[in-house]
């Protein structure tokens, strides 16, 4: 069921609702924001909020397509490894 909560982001509130499931990690994601925000802003108190969430958007983005591409290719070493290894139990097998 969708109950509504209240999360606090650079000083203003926003009603989101979330299942019962979803609020932890609502909460815990809104403060990861307004804390990249704060960070991004620094002493700069002029920077309009809508940008300063572009910035912050921007940023998380690009974390995760980095994090998507070394899951990528940490996959690819492991199954080229496993590959690696069956073709080396296989020419073990044949040469015993």
């Amino acid at each position: 069921m969708s109950e509504p909560v209240t999360v606090r982001i650079l000083d203003r509130e926003y009603t989101i609702g979330v299942g019962d499931e979803e609020r932890a990690g609502l909460a815990v994601a809104a403060r990861l924001l307004d804390a990249r925000m704060r960070e991004l802003r620094g002493g700069n108190k002029l920077v309009p909020p809508d940008r300063l969430a572009v910035l912050t958007a921007l940023n998380f983005a690009h974390e995760l397509q980095q994090a998507k591409g070394t899951a990528a290719a940490t996959a690819d070493d492991s199954g080229t490894l496993a590959l690696l290894a069956e073709a080396n139990r296989k020419l073990d097998a044949l040469l015993a």
